[in-house]
């Protein structure tokens, strides 16, 4: 059993949030070590995002840090943390009067640099960033509909495919898809002949040439607020992992506190 937890954090689950967060985790193990408080654990993981500290430097009293990432990593090899997102998100969704498969998402790329773990690694030219870039699709609340992580030297056309390959099965409804100029090409055709008779466009978001200066793009504004939000947690100021699907779950985790945060509020109002 994990230590007693005795000091609070900014990053630690209120009892709204847990209440709402409970149901959608897995079923406990029957077999193994005695089952360990998992609101401790999870206010740990959410300590780690928040903090960007290194798992060894977790604070004694949530317990091993090796027990911490055990369950962390072993909920990344299920894909739960993605599970348990979707179905927040679900929820948000419909809490805002929108059905849960969306119509128009917004598809956006950032490149980070990478910590000292090693792990795959590109370096982006145009951004002079030697590291991962991130590939994210939103809806129009800004909400993760999927995400895709790898080298910074990967062209966000070559990005978008392997991101858009891995979700269109999952929003059968999605039918247009903001980006910008990055984007525009081969890609535009491509994502038309993902869907029968064409059913899914691709709308390429220019920037005029007569504007001077920073200018917010219509839809594109969505999906770079999302980042902004996503930025806070000190734990993506880089990529401090050695596998992707480390750093896409984090991601997940990230977006889930947000939404989990929004519905607490709304419950409570």
């Amino acid at each position: 059993m994990l230590g007693m937890q005795n000091t609070q954090y900014p990053s630690d689950l209120t009892d709204t949030e847990w209440k709402i967060l409970q149901p959608f985790l897995p079923p406990r193990r029957k077999r193994g070590r005695p089952p360990t408080d998992r609101r401790l654990v999870l206010n740990a993981i959410r300590y780690v995002l928040r903090s960007g500290c290194a798992w060894r430097m977790l604070p004694r009293h949530f317990g091993p840090w090796s027990t911490i990432y055990d369950l962390y990593r072993r909920w990344v090899k299920g894909g739960l943390w993605q599970k348990i997102h979707d179905r927040l998100r679900d929820k948000v969704r419909q809490a805002d009067g929108r059905r849960p498969q969306p119509t128009a998402a917004v598809l956006d790329s950032q490149s980070v640099k990478l910590g000292d773990q090693g792990g795959p690694c590109g370096y982006d030219a145009g951004k002079k960033i030697k590291g991962r870039k991130r590939h994210i699709l939103v809806d129009t609340l800004g909400l993760l509909l999927g995400v895709y992580v790898g080298p910074a030297s990967e062209q966000d056309r070559d990005g978008a495919k392997t991101l858009l390959a891995r979700v269109i099965g999952w929003y059968q409804r999605l039918a247009k898809i903001w980006a910008d100029g990055g984007y525009a090409g081969a890609l535009v055709a491509w994502v038309k002949a993902l869907r029968p008779r064409g059913q899914l466009h691709l709308d390429i978001v220019r920037r005029s040439d007569q504007v001077c200066g920073f200018k917010v793009l219509p839809k594109r504004w969505l999906v770079e607020r999302t980042f902004a939000w996503l930025f806070k947690q000190r734990r993506l100021a880089r990529d401090y992992e050695r596998r992707l699907e480390h750093s896409e779950a984090w991601l997940y985790i990230a977006m889930s506190g947000l939404m989990l945060r929004r519905l607490a509020t709304q419950r409570q109002k």
